[in-house]
């Protein structure tokens, strides 16, 4: 599975940026580097992502307030902290603030990759339910459950579209892009606009919110 996991690596430490890059390239994974937490936080808002290798002290945005921004938009990418500050409480705190795993400096290179391969299967394995304006979906049984207990199976494009709206909730999609991920086997793409009328049609209009000249995004959240 390594060879197509996407790291986005984030370290304002140049020669240990280098030196993690290299390392994760070798191990077959494609990695994204960012020196600082608003270059971070671009990529991880613009960008898809297996795992989240993540300095904490970094400059213009601190990395635990990186990583709690990307939570609060939804994304669930997991995230591997790394940081001097490893005492009991600070771990805590990274924990708490979204990080599924916490690894004090210096660390040993065999134990940061193993923590990596455990994160990746963990998240790959993992069955995940993604928040929607009236319920839930669950990607792998392709069923909205919603607020009222009734449960709708959609196709697997109906779903895919739905789970790549539902990622990024507060991102507009273009029709190119939902084209070119969801349906790339399409030369029509009035396909995206036939789809959405299908999800609508199933899950009613707030399911998905039209944004006028770019695309569609997921409907209003609560």
């Amino acid at each position: 599975m390594s060879e197509s996991a996407r790291i986005l690596l984030v370290e304002d430490d140049a020669r240990l940026a280098q030196m993690l890059d290299q390392l994760l390239t070798a191990e077959g994974y494609r990695t994204v580097l960012a020196r600082d937490g608003q270059r971070a936080l671009h990529e991880g808002l613009t960008q898809e992502f297996d795992l989240l290798v993540l300095d904490r002290g970094l400059p213009v945005i601190e990395g635990l307030d990186v990583l709690a921004r990307l939570r609060s938009r939804g994304i669930l990418t997991p995230a591997l902290v790394l940081s001097a500050l490893s005492n009991p409480a600070d771990r805590v705190e990274g924990l708490d603030r979204g990080a599924e795993d916490y690894l004090g400096k210096p660390f040993d290179i065999d134990e940061l990759l193993a923590r990596v391969r455990a994160l990746l299967r963990r998240h790959r394995t993992s069955v995940p339910v993604l928040a929607l304006p009236d319920g839930s979906l669950d990607t792998a049984g392709r069923t909205v459950t919603t607020r009222s207990g009734e449960n709708v199976i959609l196709s697997e494009r109906e779903s895919q579209l739905l789970e790549r709206l539902a990622r990024r909730p507060n991102q507009v999609f273009e029709r190119d892009d939902l084209l070119a991920t969801v349906f790339p086997d399409a030369d029509d793409p009035g396909v995206v606009d036939t789809y959405v009328h299908y999800l609508r049609r199933k899950l009613g209009r707030q399911a998905v919110t039209t944004v006028r000249g770019i695309g569609y995004r997921l409907g209003p959240l609560p």
